[in-house]
């Protein structure tokens, strides 16, 4: 059976991690700020946002709410964005997806200051990751890393499979095994011959959001198996229950190690979040970034 890859453990010790350098910073008039912006009632974005501030708070950083309604039109928004952009006291700026219909992502991502960027969307962010530069890295596949790296020092000449083409977690994903010279697949709904191309991956990252869909027969013997899916499916007492995009009793049987759902990912992207903030203030105010 796979060693279990203990997501929230890591989390929390991150996190301790975060806040001891958030404390060394105070002794140098720096207290990182981080804003997080919600337009109207999604109760999975509200559940989200509140996790957020209170971990910020614990962690000894200023936390800024700002909570619009969904009837918040483009232009208001973006004043907004272009507020929190100008306030030195804010050091890092989320808006939470999704937006409602009459917003345009693209362009209030694009009106974040890419310095500001903890989500790591800004096309400079992406562009800097894709060359080698200093980039804000998105949070959970910066997240995902740490744990495969928890595991195994040197990545070097590893195969990895990523399963999922996003801006938000598969390219960038790509990206960082890349720059630990990983041999990077990236894979989708339309590659031929979708589970043999798994079998030859030492690292498997799977982000397609299909409940479940790699079996336990598409894992490479001892593989690391890292599995971002969160998705909600039926069970007979109605409630429904929270599975991956991988079949964990199967693929658990076969991999060397493996993230569960939930309790793996997931507390990792808040975690990172936190620590893209603290390198944020840093870079702002010219300070040597800390190593967490």
């Amino acid at each position: 059976m796979a060693e279990i890859i203990d997501g929230k453990g890591f989390a929390a010790n991150l996190r301790v991690a975060i806040a001891q350098q958030v404390a060394a910073l105070k002794g140098q008039n720096l207290i990182p700020g981080l804003a997080v912006v919600l337009v109207g009632e999604d109760p999975a974005s509200q559940v989200y946002v509140r996790s957020k501030a209170k971990q910020t708070v614990e962690a000894g950083m200023r936390s800024f709410e700002h909570k619009l309604p969904a009837t918040t039109g483009q232009a208001e928004l973006l004043a907004l964005v272009a507020k929190l952009n100008a306030d030195p006291a804010v050091n890092g700026i989320l808006v939470q997806l999704p937006l409602p219909k009459q917003i345009d992502p693209a362009a209030v991502l694009d009106a974040i200051d890419p310095a500001k960027d903890v989500d790591g969307f800004h096309v400079i962010n992406a562009g800097k990751l894709a060359t080698g530069g200093d980039a804000l890295v998105p949070c959970t596949p910066l997240g995902c890393l740490m744990l495969i790296k928890d595991r195994v020092k040197d990545l070097a000449g590893k195969r990895a499979l990523v399963l999922g083409r996003s801006n938000i977690v598969g390219k960038p994903m790509a990206m960082l095994l890349l720059g630990e010279s990983c041999t990077v697949t990236i894979a989708h709904s339309r590659t031929k011959d979708l589970p043999a191309e798994c079998r030859r991956a030492d690292i498997l990252v799977a982000a397609v959001g299909k409940p479940e869909m790699v079996r336990g027969d598409w894992v490479q013997p001892g593989a690391i198996v890292i599995d971002v899916g969160i998705n909600r499916v039926p069970t007979p007492d109605g409630k429904g229950r929270l599975v991956g995009d991988v079949a964990y009793e199967e693929a658990a049987k076969v991999a060397g190690a493996i993230t569960p759902v939930p309790g793996g990912v997931g507390p990792m992207t808040i975690a990172c979040l936190l620590r893209n903030t603290v390198v944020a203030a840093c870079r702002q105010r010219g300070i040597a970034v800390p190593k967490i």
